[in-house]
């Protein structure tokens, strides 16, 4: 589909771009992005700025648009810890619907919350450049607790693939369910008996509220495409999906279709602890990949890495061969736990 419109913004005439260009587009923000006039207290300022950013991208390029409010189921129950919701697309279905009713004509989305299959009739339109990829830990006092082994501390986050992780590498610490968007996630933490909870840095920092009291986890592997912005449009809409190719960013691009590439071959959820990240570093792309079982007790890991020319198979290689190197057993787990939640 993708190539299609391709082809069609090529054999475009200069009228029919001009009125593509004079064409406003509609679009909503996935998690609840309201527009400004319908601000409230409890809105995501995460969707807004990214909304914003997108609606400050298409202006500088000719296009004008408006937000377009819409609620993601995942926003809606904020107690159910996402690993038992048991539903892909949890944040992103409401928005699809509206694409496909004709009803918004761009969604907005943090790309680690998109399953790797798009709805038939939707496709990628553009991934802005990316944002910091890894977790931080935001700790209420100090983080001297990490450095005591029968400490048991009580860390909050709603993510298998974090608490997986955090589980491996701290067996005896206790694992707390964490909603709600970032600013209501801050609250909880320090209204809450916990110690610390994880976050995105790319998310606090866009937004300006990384706490004082917080480090970078750079042992814990990311999210497939964490940190990155994804804008999807209608496949039958040529003019919507021409105004976000001027800003799309191909090596971003790149390297979130290897990820989701690893992911799609593994289990193909977002909702799963599987984590993987991709790096172009002078025409060599190095990949990082991993899964693992969800209390943490087994972990596979890999890494790659490709020229530019093998790009394309990369994360479907990594992902074979991570499966017939153990992952397999533990994909079969996550598997069973899915089907029991469900």
């Amino acid at each position: 589909a993708r190539r299609e419109l391709d082809r069609s913004v090529a054999s475009a005439s200069p009228r029919q771009r001009l009125d593509w260009l004079e064409q406003a587009l509609v679009f909503a923000q996935a998690s609840g992005a309201l527009a400004r006039a319908h601000r409230t207290r409890q809105e995501s300022r995460l969707a807004l700025w990214q909304a914003s950013e997108v609606q400050r991208l298409l202006a500088a390029h000719g296009f004008p648009s408006e937000l377009t409010p819409i609620k993601s189921e995942g926003d809606i129950d904020l107690t159910t810890p996402l690993y038992e919701m048991g539903i892909q697309g949890i944040f992103t279905r409401s928005l699809d619907i509206a694409l496909l009713e004709n009803r918004i004509d761009i969604a907005v989305h943090s790309m680690k919350d998109v399953p790797t299959q798009l709805p038939a009739g939707i496709i990628q339109a553009a991934v802005l450049k990316r944002g910091a990829v890894s977790d931080l830990l935001a700790f209420k006092t100090d983080s001297s607790f990490l450095n005591d082994p029968s400490y048991i501390a009580n860390i909050a986050t709603s993510s298998i693939r974090r608490k997986a992780q955090w589980l491996h590498r701290y067996p005896n610490h206790q694992i707390h369910n964490l909603r709600g968007n970032m600013q209501t996630r801050l609250q909880k933490l320090t209204s809450e008996p916990w110690d610390a909870a994880i976050f995105a840095q790319a998310g606090l920092e866009r937004i300006d509220l990384r706490p004082e009291n917080s480090i970078t986890l750079d042992w814990m592997l990311p999210a497939p495409a964490q940190g990155a912005i994804m804008i999807v449009c209608r496949s039958g809409d040529p003019h919507a999906y021409e105004a976000c190719r001027y800003f799309n960013d191909d090596t971003t691009e790149m390297c979130t279709a290897i990820e989701r590439a690893f992911l799609r071959g593994l289990l193909g959820g977002c909702s799963t602890p599987v984590s993987a990240l991709s790096i172009l570093q002078n025409d060599t792309i190095h990949f990082k990949g991993n899964i693992l079982s969800p209390e943490g007790q087994k972990i596979v890991q890999i890494e790659k890495t490709a020229t530019l020319k093998d790009a394309d198979q990369l994360g479907q290689k990594a992902a074979a061969e991570l499966l017939a190197n153990g992952g397999q057993e533990i994909a079969r787990l996550i598997q069973l736990q899915s089907k029991t939640l469900s």
